[in-house]
């Protein structure tokens, strides 16, 4: 089995030379991998100690990083090397300050999971939350590295759990611990064999209290919001978008709207543009702008969506009309604001609970997103609430990060 997985690994690197032809993104994932083992040879000597972080793309980064910072700070003389599979993640976070060395991951061929492990040499590799790459992890096994699963969530519908899945269990047994973020995962890991496992939680929650502590201030933010409840639509995609648009068009004067879509190509900046009838500005437009004339503010570029949130009164997350599903909630409910999101949300466990809690709430029509907008503007006992429960679900699940670090740190004090 392991020849037949190594053998579609190789046909997959020789097609998405062919469709890198045609796609940006596919030849971003090209391009990017071509220098990283020159990259290392440069950058890494023998003597260097280094630890290995894996993500597959920015949301797991994202996940990872509170435990790539604590080890930064406990071992500043040690290398931190991370990777990344999907060009979103690591185009967005290349110039990270946190890692010594952030580069693409090799396709997982025999020849480079040896290339790529004898240049890193670290003396700790860890996967965030999935990502299972085969001649990797044997070649972990092999040389005894410690390997670490954080944030880990397992699934019924996993390879590993398939009657087929025995090479996939198989190089499971890479891994010195597991550390998966909810009893659910502790259960189906066991259930084939493995007991080195624990509830540790979720880092994320370790990563969005801590953006608290930070300076949140946007000057043009708060010359928009001018005082006003303001609705932040976060990561909004286009059928999000025509719900938000219907609302935003009638809704009253003094609330205002500030719409970060997950795609900012301008193309569908433009079409969301033109389904909103109220003042609009968009932030590559903001300079001599009196902000606080507009109604909407359409923030076609990345990395401030999280300041932004702690200006608003709602948060809508957008995706939850698309597969496969709604982005993050945790970073509004870092700032206690209720939130709204679309139908699909199971596979999210942090949402699945949050809306058990009530401090989330679902909509699938325009009909119910007017109803859920309209009592969160103006009802401010439901307001407070439901704010209150978002505030209260960070800080009962945070320390994810510490639980982590105490058993990890082990191989490198003895």
């Amino acid at each position: 089995m392991l020849f037949l997985y190594n053998l579609v690994v190789s046909l997959a690197g020789f097609f998405l030379r062919i469709i890198a032809l045609f796609s940006p993104k596919i030849k971003l994932f090209i391009e990017g991998r071509k220098n990283v083992f020159s990259i290392l040879e440069e950058k890494i000597k023998p003597e260097d100690k280094t630890i290995w972080f894996h993500s597959a793309s920015l949301g797991e980064y994202e996940q990872g990083l509170p435990v790539i910072e604590k080890i930064k700070e406990k071992y500043p003389s040690h290398k931190i090397i991370v990777t990344f599979f999907s060009p979103s993640g690591y185009e967005v976070r290349k110039n990270n300050t946190v890692a010594d060395i952030t580069i693409y991951l090799p396709l997982d061929t025999k020849s480079n999971a040896k290339k790529f492990l004898k240049l890193v040499h670290p003396e700790l590799a860890f996967f965030i939350k999935y990502e299972f790459w085969l001649n990797y992890l044997k070649e972990l096994e092999q040389s005894k590295t410690p390997t670490y699963l954080i944030s880990g969530i397992f699934r019924d519908n996993q390879m590993f759990f398939k009657w087929y899945g025995g090479f996939y269990r198989k190089a499971l047994k890479a891994f010195t611990f597991f550390f998966v973020q909810n009893e659910s995962s502790k259960q189906k890991i066991q259930s084939i064999g493995f007991d080195n496992v624990i509830v540790s939680g979720d880092t994320r929650f370790d990563r969005v209290a801590a953006i608290l502590e930070r300076d949140n201030k946007l000057d043009y933010i708060e010359n928009f919001k001018n005082n006003k409840k303001t609705i932040v639509i976060g990561s909004s995609w286009p059928k999000d978008e025509v719900l938000i648009a219907e609302y935003i068009n009638q809704a009253p004067d003094d609330v205002k709207f500030i719409i970060a879509p997950h795609n900012i190509k301008a193309d569908q900046i433009s079409n969301l543009k033109s389904q909103i009838t109220k003042s609009t500005v968009l932030f590559s437009e903001k300079e001599n702008k009196d902000l606080s004339s507009c109604d909407v503010f359409i923030i076609d570029t990345i990395g401030i969506l999280t300041k932004i949130y702690s200006y608003g009164t709602i948060a809508y997350v957008g995706g939850g009309f698309g597969n496969p599903g709604i982005h993050n909630i945790l970073e509004p409910a870092a700032f206690g604001i209720p939130i709204v999101i679309g139908p699909n949300y199971s596979n999210f466990a942090e949402a699945v609970s949050l809306v058990n809690l009530e401090g989330c709430t679902v909509i699938s029509n325009t009909k119910e997103l007017k109803t859920t907008f309209d009592q969160l503007l103006f009802d401010n006992e439901l307001f407070t609430t439901k704010s209150r429960i978002c505030k209260s679900f960070i800080q009962d699940n945070q320390g994810a990060t510490e639980t982590i670090i105490k058993s990890v740190l082990k191989p490198l004090e003895s």
